[in-house]
């Protein structure tokens, strides 16, 4: 296992902000759009974008015979497990929780790439300091998250439901992660391409079938869905796709430390959360576990 490049590191930064931005927007977002033609709209938009680039470069989708049916079943499960699931799990339940909150779970998604990566992948075993580096982590989120929270309070049991929604996005992450890292080689943008393609093809009809046509009633409708789009969906994407296949799933997974930091951060910002008191404790139980995994990947070559 080789030590991750400077630019990796550069590269997973960018994209745990990326990410943490787009709980706060995905909440304005809310405000006039249904969860379901967010996540269709943001996809689509995304679709499109990462496919024109690859169209400028030359680039084609892969055919249907032999390894390009590996590329298409592969990009079928990111289209699934990184894209449409969880982003309508995401968006219904940040219609009941703060956007801090569902970034939090976000950072359970390299504590269930561990296990998965161990079984599935033979490169991602589970080593001391890594396994110590996520459990310090973890109690990081912990502490974050506080107690009681999946006690029903003013939300109700809807709120509860869409907290276990943010948990299984989590999960749906992970295994979109081990999917990403088991697919064929390729150009980045074929495998990026194909895989949002698939999946706007499956959210738009399902989009409109249970909520009806978007109504882009508004200049907001339009901004929030267009950076949801381009930002966090078209270049999250490429970056985190680049990631896992030159780090590793448990590299990428890191990033997910990252998200609960700055969802909190943006929520209280721009949205007038409420920053709970325990944050500072939290973030450097959070900062330590990551540190504590980095240190494990840099001696990692052998």
């Amino acid at each position: 296992m080789n030590t991750p490049r400077p630019s990796s590191w550069v590269i997973l930064a960018l994209v745990g902000l990326v990410w943490g931005t787009s709980f706060p927007v995905m909440r304005v977002a809310l405000q006039d759009q249904t969860p379901l033609n967010v996540a269709a709209l943001r996809i689509a938009f995304a679709a499109v974008v990462i496919w024109g680039i690859a169209r400028a470069r030359g680039l084609r989708l892969p055919g249907f015979q032999g390894v390009d049916r590996r590329i298409w079943l592969a990009s079928f499960g990111m289209a699934v497990l990184s894209n449409a699931l969880p982003f309508s799990l995401l968006l219904f339940s940040l219609a009941y929780v703060s956007a801090g909150f569902a970034g939090i779970t976000m950072a359970l998604v390299p504590l269930l790439v561990l296990p998965l990566g161990h079984v599935l992948l033979p490169d991602q075993p589970m080593t001391g300091r890594r396994a110590l580096g996520f459990t310090i982590g973890f109690i990081g989120v912990v502490v974050l998250i506080g107690p009681g929270v999946f006690s029903p309070g003013a939300g109700g049991w809807t709120e509860v439901i869409a907290q276990l929604g943010c948990i299984l996005a989590a999960l749906c992450y992970a295994l979109g992660s081990i999917v990403t890292r088991r697919a064929p080689p390729g150009p980045t943008l074929v495998f990026s391409s194909a895989a949002l393609l698939l999946a706007a093809l499956i959210m738009l009809p399902v989009a409109f079938i249970v909520e009806g046509a978007p109504q882009m009633a508004t200049p907001l409708s339009w901004a929030t869905v267009a950076y949801l789009g381009l930002v966090p969906t078209a270049l999250a994407t490429l970056m985190l796709v680049f990631l896992i296949k030159r780090e590793g799933p448990a590299f990428l997974a890191l990033a997910n430390y990252q998200v609960p930091i700055w969802a909190v951060v943006l929520g209280v910002v721009f949205l007038d959360e409420t920053l709970p008191s325990r944050f500072m404790a939290a973030l450097v139980l959070v900062l330590a576990g990551l540190a504590i995994s980095q240190a494990k990947i840099g001696r990692a070559r052998v």
